[in-house]
């Protein structure tokens, strides 16, 4: 009785609600609100809210950003951090916009499987995983991405996949707009084993 009465359209209305704050909420956040399974499913049938992976949903009046896809994977992969191409992009230091997320996980954690949003996985181990972090609140959920000094280097550490004409050019933009120092970039460069690929970079572009 307590589920048919949770199934009636003014609670699937009300649950629709919920989004008009966040572009994303997972099954558990919903059933901490106090929406059961059931409930969700009436929802997702009457075109209330629509499931873009497992246990993860949205809604068509949800509020949409350039960010969303972001919230997306820190909703279903909470220990990722945003970096590389993402991380530049958010830092807002490239005007390209890569067609996937890239995210940074543990050496040894187990590949996310979901594909909304697409993802681009590297895994980092140690320092490199663990060093400059900003922990961002977009649509209310906080989300882990890599300082600006941090996305310098790694963009010079993984020169090979990214490109080394988009490693520089952060390189000249970040240090244009005084988004870091070369303290900066020199304690995180040797903290990441990466002193030595950057250092002539350093020495031809900063001068």
């Amino acid at each position: 009785m307590a589920d048919t009465l949770q199934t009636t359209p003014k609670k699937t209305e009300q649950l629709a609600e919920e989004f008009k704050t966040t572009s994303t909420l997972t099954s558990s956040e919903l059933q901490e609100l106090g929406y059961s399974r059931t409930v969700i499913s009436k929802a997702i049938q009457l075109g209330h809210i629509e499931r873009l992976s497992r246990g993860l949903y949205t809604s068509r009046h949800a509020p949409i950003s350039e960010h969303t896809s972001l919230v997306q994977v820190a909703k279903q992969t909470p220990n990722a951090r945003i970096c590389l191409l993402s991380a530049l992009k958010f830092h807002e230091l490239t005007s390209q916009n890569p067609h996937e997320v890239w995210i940074a996980i543990d050496r040894k954690a187990r590949k996310p499987s979901y594909k909304s949003p697409p993802t681009q996985v590297v895994r980092f181990s140690g320092q490199a995983y663990e060093t400059g972090i900003e922990i961002h609140s977009i649509e209310g959920t906080e989300v882990a991405i890599y300082s600006v000094s941090k996305t310098v280097v790694d963009l010079f550490r993984y020169r090979n996949t990214i490109g080394i004409d988009v490693a520089i050019e952060a390189l000249k933009e970040g240090w244009k707009e005084r988004r870091f120092t070369i303290a900066e970039i020199n304690k995180i460069a040797k903290s990441c084993n990466a002193a030595t690929t950057l250092s002539p970079y350093l020495e031809t572009v900063l001068g």
